[in-house]
Order: C-alpha cells, then sequence, then structure tokens
C-alpha cells in the first residue's frame, strides 16, 4: 500500500490502469455495500463520528480508517420485521428496486451492529433496544458475523423490529474500474442510539474511536491519518454540522449521484480525479512511491 497525502494507493493500481485505458482489462462488477457514519453530540459541543482503523491484513483498505459497514449479503435480501419508511419509499431515495433498497438497508442496520455493537432496532415502531451489551448479545453478534444466524431469524427471535426511520441517506461512491475489489457503497448517517455504546473488538478493525470529523481530517491533511477518498470526503461533509440532529435533518438533501473515478493517462503520469471532488486529484507517476509511517491513533477521543 502506497499513500499520498493520506490517501489510499494500492502498488498494483499504475498498472491496472494502463491496462484498462488499452482495453486489457475488463472491470470487476461491483458489489452492493452499505457503511455508517454513526454519530453523537460531542462533549464539548459539535458532533463527534465512530471509526474504526482496519486491519493492516484486510486485502481491502487495510490499515486505512473507515466507518462499520460491508456487502450486503443474501441474509439481507428476505424479509425482515420493518418498522419506518418502506423499502419502496427507500427505493425511491436510493435510485434501485424495492427488493435491493431493502436488502441495502438491512446490511445497513446488521453491520452496524456486527462492527460497532450498535443496533438500530427496537421492539415496537418508535422504540429503540437501549443496551445491547451481555453475553446473550455478543453471542448474537458472532453468529450474525460467522453466519450461523441471518438478521431476520434474530430480530424475530428477539421481538425487534428494524428501524429505518433512524438512518439517513447520506452519499453513493463506486470502487474505481481498475480496483480488483469493487464496491458499490450507500454511505448513511444515524445517531447513537441513546443508553447505547460501541463495542471495540470488531474482528475487522484494530482500533476504534470516537473523533470530531475536523480533528480526523485534520490528521488526514497532515498525512497522519490513512483513508480512502469516500471516508475523507464524507467527513469533511460533516464539518459545517454543530449537531447530530442537524446531520440527520440535512440527509434527504444530500446528493446520491453515485462519485466514479476517472483516470487519464499523460505521458508518464496518470492523472487520477473523481468528479466533484478536486481535492482528490493526482498526477501520480507509474511507479508509486513506498508509504510513510502512520501513527498508532487518530488522537484524543472525542
Amino acid at each position: 500500500m502506497v499513500t499520498t497525502d493520506g490517501q489510499w494507493y494500492p502498488p498494483e493500481w499504475p498498472d491496472r490502469i494502463r491496462r484498462l485505458a488499452r482495453g486489457e482489462l475488463a472491470p470487476v462488477t461491483p458489489r452492493r455495500a452499505a457503511t455508517v457514519l454513526l454519530l453523537r453530540d460531542g462533549e464539548d459541543g459539535g458532533v463527534a463520528v465512530h471509526m474504526l482503523r482496519r486491519r493492516a491484513s484486510m486485502a481491502f483498505a487495510g490499515g486505512a480508517f473507515a466507518y462499520p459497514g460491508g456487502s450486503v449479503d443474501p441474509r439481507d435480501e428476505r424479509d425482515v420485521p420493518w418498522a419506518g419508511p418502506s423499502p419502496e419509499e427507500w427505493a425511491g431515495r436510493l435510485g434501485v428496486e424495492p427488493a435491493v433498497a431493502q436488502a441495502i438497508v438491512c446490511a445497513t442496520v446488521r453491520e452496524t451492529f456486527e462492527e460497532a455493537g450498535v443496533l438500530l432496532a427496537g421492539p415496537a415502531p418508535g422504540t429503540v433496544v437501549a443496551d445491547t451489551t451481555g453475553p446473550g448479545w455478543e453471542a448474537d453478534r458472532a453468529a450474525l458475523v460467522s453466519h450461523e444466524l441471518s438478521f431476520g431469524d434474530f430480530l424475530e427471535r428477539r421481538g425487534l423490529l428494524l428501524r429505518s426511520d433512524l438512518l439517513g441517506a447520506w452519499a453513493r461512491w463506486i470502487t474505481p474500474e481498475f480496483e480488483t475489489r469493487r464496491y458499490d457503497t450507500w454511505f448513511f448517517v444515524a445517531a447513537l442510539p441513546e443508553g447505547q455504546r460501541t463495542c471495540d473488538d470488531s474482528t475487522e478493525a484494530d482500533l476504534a474511536v470516537w473523533t470530531a470529523p475536523a480533528e480526523a481530517a485534520a490528521g488526514y491533511d497532515r498525512g497522519e491519518l490513512l483513508m480512502m477518498p469516500p471516508t475523507i470526503a464524507t467527513l469533511r461533509s460533516l464539518l459545517p454540522f454543530g449537531k447530530v440532529a442537524d446531520v440527520l435533518a440535512a440527509a434527504g438533501e444530500q446528493d446520491l449521484t453515485p462519485v466514479l473515478a476517472r483516470v487519464e493517462l499523460a505521458g508518464e503520469e496518470i492523472v487520477l480525479s473523481w468528479p466533484g471532488h478536486e481535492e482528490f486529484t493526482k498526477n501520480l507517476p507509474f511507479r508509486l512511491p513506498g508509504p510513510p509511517h502512520i501513527p498508532a491513533t487518530p488522537g484524543a477521543d472525542a
């Protein structure tokens, strides 16, 4: 892995970009995925966001800071107990068919529980689970992660409804066409439910923190924190907001047009850009330099 100003650039990118430009590389079909910016009001004002550092051993974006999330899988395609906007309503917002919208929302809530221990569900509409700690909850999390338990069965056994109204759609990014692992990812925002707290034992992360967006973005700008373009872009998008309620209120106005990288070959350089996000435009040599030293933590807890 190599980095430029904190961005994540795998060393195989230049060769794959050249092959794609020459028509020698067929793009991989992206898998649908979902991730959530889990938020709480900071003790000293402002918004705090929950972030995870992916284990260095991870095949995709190892060592980078990200949010809880993951791929949509067949477990998310079955009907689940539901409260809040219907799959049909979500389909209109997300720009997909109702069945796909249901799977995306289900994956978002499931992954948030699996990776952060936070459950956006309650026994009735308008309610939410107040505490997800204890051996029983941890056993269920482990069974979900191992695919021994479906999310629908989990909710039904506990008498819970998925609360789709606790989510706000925020952005959509698609992994570049030259990548070997590609994801069509919907980013959501959600408030940490009252009484719940995040867990720090995700199987895919070696560090979990609550941080002020401005602090984490400053760490990225200094080259100290590794983030992929979608992560730092969505992180910066939180900067204007002083309260979680303000973020949630703004979710309905966010543009969900997919962001997909563009590539041009210019002499001995690769020009890589993300439309609408000029800060990520880079002129990269065909051979990229080695990575800088990345400190272990992103700073103090917000």
